[in-house]
């Protein structure tokens, strides 16, 4: 039996369709019932509505232990997909919350439930800094604490902390870093609003760059990952990488929509997250534009996935065919 964490997300949502046409048996973790709809629709929308209706919804919470103590009976294989994403930095708190001391409890009662495999989603932000001579981010490159970070990216490297303090106890476990992950059936938030402000004529676009990955492939590759009991590694998971003007363009012309007209400078991004700064401390709203949100529109980062394309020999889909894909999803249902 397989425990999905974030189930009613992206890549969770995602996994439990794919687990579930291999023929797995699945529960998931859900808190609250309206949040199983958007997975529900999801399965609709690939016309799987009898897969459905077999997973087994366990109601509870990473940091509710005793609910974790109910999902984790009977339980060979984790996936461990759920995690909070800010960059308010009014979140710093809860995102170690859930995502570290979260991902804590997994474990442990990973190891008190002699749980098989685990396998974690982290990200590409957890992965190390380049040094003056290098060009290129791999699973290798190190980590400098002295360098900024963002508080989700401090929180994702906690998290990766905890799974390897869990392999070290004697738990199975194995990491993967996504880039940004494209995937149908989540519009309101993610990489799906892209595609929702695109759509609704998104002006602005930015120079910089980083890893991009199709939801399938990520899921496909967790999924070999465990069956083929590859443990005490991580992975980088980017498609390719591209530039984020290239990628705004492609999506404009997928959904037959004007293409973002206004190139916003490091200088405009740096005044609009002030500007969102002091609007979300005069009328108390959350912010919508941090400033790691504008450092990473201008950061030209490229990540290596030869390790996972090599350990599987495996090939990724085409981002601009994928979007093509996608695009075609978010005008039937978006």
């Amino acid at each position: 039996m397989n425990l999905v964490t974030g189930g009613t997300g992206l890549v969770g949502a995602h996994l439990l369709l794919h687990l579930l046409q291999n023929g797995e048996k699945v529960k998931a973790l859900f808190r609250t019932e309206n949040s199983i709809i958007k997975t529900k629709k999801l399965f609709n929308q690939f016309n799987q509505n009898d897969l459905f209706h077999q997973i087994e919804w366990v109601e509870g919470d990473v940091n509710n232990i005793p609910s974790l103590e109910i999902a984790f009976e009977n339980i060979s294989t984790v996936y461990h997909c759920a995690a909070l994403i800010s960059f308010d930095s009014k979140d710093e708190a809860l995102l170690r919350k859930v995502n570290i001391e979260g991902t804590a409890n997994m474990v442990n009662l990973a190891l008190a439930f002699g749980v098989n495999s685990f396998c974690y989603v982290s990200s590409i932000a957890a992965l190390g800094d380049l040094s003056e001579n290098e060009t290129i981010i791999t699973e290798e490159t190190e980590w400098n604490p002295e360098k900024p970070h963002s508080d989700y990216a401090l929180s994702k490297y906690g998290a990766e902390m905890e799974i390897w303090r869990a392999q070290q106890e004697g738990l199975n476990c194995v990491i993967v870093n996504p880039g940004v992950i494209l995937g149908s059936g989540f519009w309101d938030k993610g990489s799906g609003e892209i595609f929702t402000k695109i759509a609704n004529g998104l002006p602005f676009y930015t120079k910089g760059s980083t890893g991009f990955v199709a939801v399938e492939d990520v899921v496909k590759i967790m999924y070999i990952l465990q069956k083929e009991n590859i443990s005490g590694e991580r992975f980088t998971i980017v498609g390719e990488n591209i530039n984020f003007h290239t990628i705004s363009f492609t999506i404009a012309e997928c959904l037959k929509v004007k293409r973002p007209f206004f190139y916003a400078k490091p200088f405009f991004t740096g005044l609009y997250w002030r500007l969102d700064w002091i609007f979300a401390e005069l009328f108390f709203q959350p912010r919508r534009f941090s400033r790691a949100t504008a450092k990473s529109l201008h950061s030209t980062d490229f990540y290596s996935n030869k390790k996972i394309k090599d350990k599987l020999n495996y090939s990724f889909l085409p981002i601009k065919e994928y979007c093509s894909s996608i695009s075609s999803f978010y005008s039937k249902n978006g």
